[in-house]
């Protein structure tokens, strides 16, 4: 799963670690953290990071909480932990100690009420309100393993999850938790299934009854950094989701290098989830003044790569390699490729492993042992390095297609089609050809204006259109238009169902 495209905002710069912040952590220095070099230069945070990964790490103990004792003793200022609005402009709003109290009487119903154990599970299915947060640091407390969940799962998505994963403990809303009904009786290791309504429910816990019952005195158990915070189930853009687990500092620590400061106003703008087209860019431009920094992660690395706040903007191009990691183009053995040879996106993990990269995929060791070749973790993305360091994405490995000895990625059609006007949105694919192999196809959704007009003309425009936009030999040989495009659960294209129907694979 690759994360570049959705454009999201980052006001100014947030390190939740605190300024020139040298902590001990139970004999253990975490690494210096000061206000965020990534929002200065490139080649400084590059150079100055060197984390340094003490043997214990618990990121509620050893950095929220003393925020809060700092809070206490007038050590900080009056800004808030959590601020959190609403569409109806409602708040509500943290300081860090009222964070750590409600979190801490979360972690005794988690700890106490539900029996859960160090390292159990806990699915978390809420769209973002206050209590999402609660159960994040809950969990963090009792040392138990979040997995998160969007809330457009359906009941089949749902089913996956907490079969594949053996949670002993749901966290949901009235909204989703007749779908967790409808599939509880197949998940033998689901004991605990917690509402966050002010309404009761038949075979559920009540989340506010819970808490106000519940003492706020919680000692947070001893996590070693390596062990177990999170699951996060992939997007599935490729087949079904994995679970990829994170560590306590993987996550802790590890994303320290791209953290929110001061929200007073807007400063600077991102994107992360799909590859973001440069007419986007420049619409955006013209109506913000801003330019938008596109960055490259998954959800088994955390930010591989971005263009950081003092780059250069390359229309097209993700930026340069985080500072966590050593970032190359290789090929099919991991030998490293000359600069402006597509290859296979890969980290270096050796002699040393990142410690922000994954763990493994939780129970599936064939398809962790996969994602390695020689030296590298392979992305599972192809790209391009050009001489200036910055890399270029090309497609998924899956998705390039090769037609005619030339290959081709999908995601410069996609671009040059969403230029013309009559485009919404649009796919590419391979498809097969008796000469070729394969060609490529492109399935498209109109604009409105356009859904009237003769389609067969309108296929010809197009591909006219992408000829002279691009490299001839790229243009889409086949167009099938229709009204939507099959989606993950957190909006990213799934092309592969789009091939596996262009191949007659189910």
């Amino acid at each position: 799963m690759r994360a570049i495209g959705k454009v999201s905002f980052q006001l100014k710069a947030l390190s939740i670690f605190p300024s020139n912040f040298k902590c001990q952590i139970r004999g253990h220095r975490v690494h210096r953290v000061s206000r965020p070099q990534n929002f200065t230069d490139y080649e400084s945070i590059k150079q100055q990071y060197s984390p340094q990964i003490p043997e214990y790490f618990n990121f509620a103990e050893d950095v929220l909480d003393v925020w809060a004792e700092k809070e206490k003793k007038g050590e900080k200022a009056s800004n808030p932990a959590f601020w959190w609005v609403n569409d109806r402009k409602q708040e509500v709003r943290w300081s860090f100690e009222e964070l750590g109290f409600h979190s801490r009487r979360l972690a005794n119903v988690l700890s106490g009420a539900c029996g859960l154990n160090q390292q159990d599970r806990v699915f978390l299915v809420l769209p973002r309100v206050p209590e999402w947060w609660l159960v994040n640091v809950a969990c963090l407390r009792t040392g138990t393993v979040l997995l998160p969940g969007t809330s457009q799962l359906t009941a089949r998505d749902i089913l996956h999850r907490l079969q594949t994963s053996g949670a002993r403990c749901v966290i949901t809303d009235e909204s989703l938790a007749p779908l967790l009904d409808a599939v509880a009786s197949q998940c033998s290791s689901l004991q605990h299934k917690i509402l966050v309504s002010p309404t009761k429910r038949e075979g559920w816990k009540n989340f506010g009854d819970l808490v106000r019952n519940a003492s706020s005195d919680h000692e947070c158990v001893k996590t070693r950094s390596d062990d177990p915070m999170t699951i996060f189930f992939t997007s599935g853009t490729t087949g079904s989701p994995k679970m990829t687990q994170h560590s306590h500092s993987s996550y802790g620590i590890g994303l320290t290098v791209n953290g929110s400061y001061n929200f007073s106003n807007l400063q600077h703008c991102l994107c992360a989830g799909e590859p973001i087209n440069p007419e986007v860019m420049g619409k955006w431009r013209n109506a913000t003044g801003l330019d938008i920094y596109e960055g490259y992660g998954q959800t088994e690395t955390v930010l591989i790569a971005g263009t950081f706040k003092g780059m250069k903007i390359k229309a097209g191009a993700f930026g340069k390699a985080s500072p966590e990691y050593d970032v190359q183009v290789v090929d099919e053995a991991g030998n490293v490729l000359p600069r402006g040879v597509e290859g296979n996106l890969g980290i270096r993990v050796k002699p040393h492993k990142p410690f922000s990269l994954f763990t493994e995929y939780t129970g599936d060791p064939d398809r962790t042992a996969e994602c390695y070749v020689g030296d590298f973790y392979l992305t599972g993305d192809r790209g391009v390095m050009d001489e200036d360091d910055y890399l270029w994405f090309v497609g998924r490995a899956d998705d390039v297609i090769l037609s005619a000895g030339y290959r081709i990625g999908p995601f410069e059609v996609e671009n040059a089609l969403i230029e013309h006007q009559a485009v919404a949105e649009s796919a590419v694919v391979s498809s097969p050809d008796p000469i070729r192999g394969e060609v490529v196809k492109a399935f498209v959704v109109l604009t409105a204006e356009y859904k009237s007009q003769d389609q067969d003309q309108l296929k010809k425009e197009l591909q006219t259109y992408v000829k002279k936009v691009t490299a001839p030999y790229k243009y889409p040989r086949k167009i099938e238009f229709v009204e939507q495009l099959p989606k993950t659960v957190s909006g990213k294209i799934r092309r592969v169902e789009l091939r596996n129907k262009e191949w007659g694979r189910s």
